[in-house]
């Protein structure tokens, strides 16, 4: 069904917590009343997010649905987890570029400054390949982004050479792998099925691939994959802390940082939310939380004195 490999984990997962919290019945014995009770489990006695109750309930509803074939009712007697309103965690500009400055890897700092750069969540970033890429139009194209759809960005015009050079990279890896009787990448959906010559192709190559090689745990192929994002989590952090940044960083707050700067900049909220790929314009109007700089733009008395 074109999941991908993480949902499908997580989905497992929480069907296995399910079985095991009503004493490893059998799913089909089971029903609403089990379902509701479990969910208010996970929110009452686990005070799990909203986010984390919702996936366990997606991966509930497809056992039922999908596996089972046996759609439940609809669910009216659950106590729900509370989703905080919490404001996300931005950097300036300045720390921002503290932040570039001190990665001290060349191939994760140009990772980071795409990031930052484009708005791209980490693994959009990673999973970018050479054809995505247009360097005529000065876009790049993020592929089966959050809820499997495609969208456009900008590729930053200070980023062009450096991403030109890492192409290169690629292209010279990629011709030593096919020398080698490698140079196939794993490919999307079905596309392996009706294009089979494409995952030996240069467009369909990543970007940024891992350093060696590494076995493909659907199919058992060997192949090489993008750069692990753990590495990326951890230069970040790293950087963080030597730039002597205090306040919490992340890959995914480079992207916080690009919706507040491109705002700032005067841009318009629809421009924002389709740069970052939001559904729903509600999403993006967090970062509005910015134009109103502390205390809704209000001066405070101590600085209007004297």
């Amino acid at each position: 069904m074109h999941y991908s490999l993480r949902t499908e984990q997580a989905y497992v997962g929480w069907i296995k917590r399910y079985i095991i919290h009503h004493g490893r019945r059998h799913p089909k014995d089971m029903g609403k009343r089990e379902v509701e009770a479990f969910l208010t489990s996970l929110a009452v006695e686990r005070d799990v997010s909203a986010a984390t109750q919702g996936q366990a309930l997606s991966a509930i509803l497809f056992l039922y649905r999908e596996v089972l074939e046996e759609p439940l009712p609809w669910l009216d007697e659950v106590t729900r987890a509370k989703r905080p309103a919490r404001l996300p965690s931005v950097m300036s500009r300045e720390e921002v570029q503290r932040l570039i400055a001190a990665v001290d890897d060349p191939l994760l700092g140009l990772i980071v400054s795409l990031l930052y750069g484009t708005g791209m969540r980490l693994l959009e970033g990673l999973r970018l390949r050479v054809k995505d890429v247009d360097f005529g139009r000065g876009e790049i194209v993020v592929r089966e982004g959050k809820g499997d759809k495609d969208r456009v960005t900008m590729l930053p015009g200070s980023l062009i050479e450096r991403l030109r050079a890492q192409v290169s990279v690629v292209r010279a890896l990629h011709a030593a792998e096919l020398k080698a009787g490698r140079g196939d990448v794993w490919l999307p959906q079905a596309l392996a099925t009706k294009y089979p010559a494409a995952a030996t192709s240069l467009g369909w190559q990543y970007v940024f691939p891992a350093a060696g090689l590494s076995v493909d745990p659907r199919s058992g192929a060997v192949r090489r994959h993008h750069v692990d994002e753990k590495r990326v989590q951890r230069a970040v952090k790293a950087a963080a802390a030597r730039a002597g940044i205090v306040k919490p960083v992340s890959p995914h707050t480079l992207r916080h940082s690009f919706a507040t700067h491109v705002l700032e900049a005067g841009y318009d909220i629809r421009t924002v939310q389709e740069l970052l790929g939001h559904a729903e314009v509600s999403t993006t109007m967090i970062y509005t939380h910015v134009l109103n700089r502390g205390g809704r733009g209000v001066r405070s008395p101590l600085d209007l004195t004297g």
